[in-house]
């Protein structure tokens, strides 16, 4: 198998890209890839997989948060090629005739189920969709949590998310960007309601509820290329945490802990850049 360095940590997280335009993140750990969404063509895929060194034949299984074509387009094309074990919330795969006819197997929010040597716990988002979903997957005493295209985040998400290790979590809008920019005022309305997207000021109040000692890196997903900037998602979730940005731009931040537990180092995801996490 091709896997990428992990150095010491069990497992790792390559996101392809996150945004409007194509969503699709990879976690590795020690029996082969776990691939979270698939909204890009097959060729895209392999070719951002391969920048990150990764091998298409590890990946052992595919599960979705949800049925928006950002999410799922390149699904079918992707199980054509490859047999891997998939998996969708209740519903979801009912929403799209090319996700019914594929062998989904179908769970409800709140249960955990084993996939390539990794516990996966699922937990409800909100979102204007059939039945979303996040994660936290576990496997020897590492973790990930994984939470993108929510209103809000419940008390049984902000658990799940608890003292990960790796933090992925949904930093999409800046709200002054929001109503000031070129989006209609109804779209407005839907990414600020409750199924919409989380700004970067909740994303921020959800880190500092769920960054714990034993966090060591936070990123911020489905950056809104109209409506916020990455350095903006970053200086919001420095500000909130006390970190320290890294250098003018704001591109990354970093929290020192003094000995008192490993630096907390704060990234955004891209849309067209491909980045490895471990």
């Amino acid at each position: 198998m091709g896997f990428s360095d992990l150095s010491d940590n069990t497992l790792g997280l390559h996101i392809l890209g996150s945004g409007s335009k194509g969503n699709c993140a990879l976690v590795e750990g020690p029996e082969g890839l776990i691939m979270i969404d698939n909204g890009f063509s097959r060729r895209e895929v392999l070719k951002r997989m391969h920048e990150l060194d990764l091998d298409e034949h590890d990946v052992r299984a595919l599960i979705l948060t949800h049925e928006h074509t950002d999410h799922v387009s390149g699904i079918s094309v992707w199980c054509r090629a490859f047999d891997v074990e998939l998996y969708a919330s209740v519903g979801t795969p009912e929403t799209r005739r090319y996700l019914d006819e594929l062998p989904f197997c179908e769970f409800l929010p709140g249960l955990s189920f084993e996939v390539a040597g990794i516990s996966v716990r699922t937990f409800a988002t909100s979102h204007d969709v059939v039945n979303p979903v996040g994660f936290r997957f576990d496997c020897a005493g590492d973790s990930i949590g994984y939470a993108t295209d929510t209103g809000e985040l419940s008390e049984d998400a902000l658990d799940a998310l608890d003292d990960v290790r790796l933090l992925a979590l949904e930093s999409n809008h800046d709200v002054p960007m929001l109503r000031c920019g070129p989006y209609p005022r109804y779209l407005q309305d839907r990414i600020l309601s409750s199924r919409g997207h989380l700004s970067n000021a909740q994303a921020a109040d959800a880190a500092t509820r769920v960054v714990g000692p034993h966090t060591e890196q936070l990123v911020a997903m489905h950056i809104s290329q109209e409506n916020n900037r990455p350095s903006l998602a970053v200086r919001s979730f420095a500000a909130a945490l006390g970190a320290r940005l890294d250098d003018e731009l704001g591109s990354t931040a970093t929290l020192a802990r003094d000995g008192n537990g490993p630096d907390l180092h704060i990234r955004a995801a891209g849309q067209n850049r491909p980045i490895t996490i471990s």
